[in-house]
């Protein structure tokens, strides 16, 4: 399917057939607790949608845009890694995985990040813009050159994440000093 938009779809009482969106747009569609998987989404951009418990395994995602979504535990990992570009804004990925994705250069502005699996991505150049971090697990993670300046409630252990070149605000300093429990005032 080429560039059709899709309003107010409840997904999960019609269901979405497995096949390529290329340049689709869907506006305020629900697709909680269904399976997308292998479904192929092409420049697509997804606006105030509900990804709710969503199965993703072997979905493409190349060039797609979220904004103002709520996307609650989704594991991406399972999803198809090829050309895999996203970007978020304003949205909540609380509780969802992005276990050993590559996600060089990925853009979370904006978003609630709570509870993030990030553990042996690469985030090099990612950049996390006024989004909440709190108890995201890094492990083992390639945050080179990620911005987290306007990051907040990251808590990342440096000496078992790579974070050469990686920028972060004189302010939230102490999430990179958590693991040592010492008080900074």
């Amino acid at each position: 399917m080429i560039n059709k938009i899709f309003k107010n779809v409840d997904f999960s009482k019609s269901t979405l057939q497995e096949e390529d969106y290329e340049s689709c747009q869907f506006i305020n569609c629900n697709f909680s607790n269904i399976n997308l998987s292998h479904v192929n989404f092409l420049e697509c951009e997804f606006d105030n949608c509900n990804f709710s418990l969503t199965k993703v395994i072997n979905t493409a995602f190349k060039s797609v845009y979220f904004t103002d979504c709520k996307i609650i535990g989704i594991d991406f990992s399972e999803i198809n890694p090829f050309l895999l570009t996203l970007n978020f804004d304003n949205c909540k990925l609380n509780f969802s995985s992005f276990y050993k994705l590559e996600l060089k250069g990925m853009i979370f502005s904006n978003c609630s990040l709570e509870e993030v699996d990030f553990s042996e991505a690469n985030l090099s150049k990612a950049k996390f813009s006024f989004s909440d971090l709190t108890n995201a697990t890094f492990d083992q993670t390639n945050l080179e050159e990620a911005d987290f300046k306007l990051a907040k409630n990251y808590s990342i252990d440096p000496e078992n994440n790579r974070i050469k070149h990686a920028k972060f605000s004189r302010d939230s300093l102490v999430g990179l000093l958590d693991k040592y429990s010492i008080h900074i005032s």
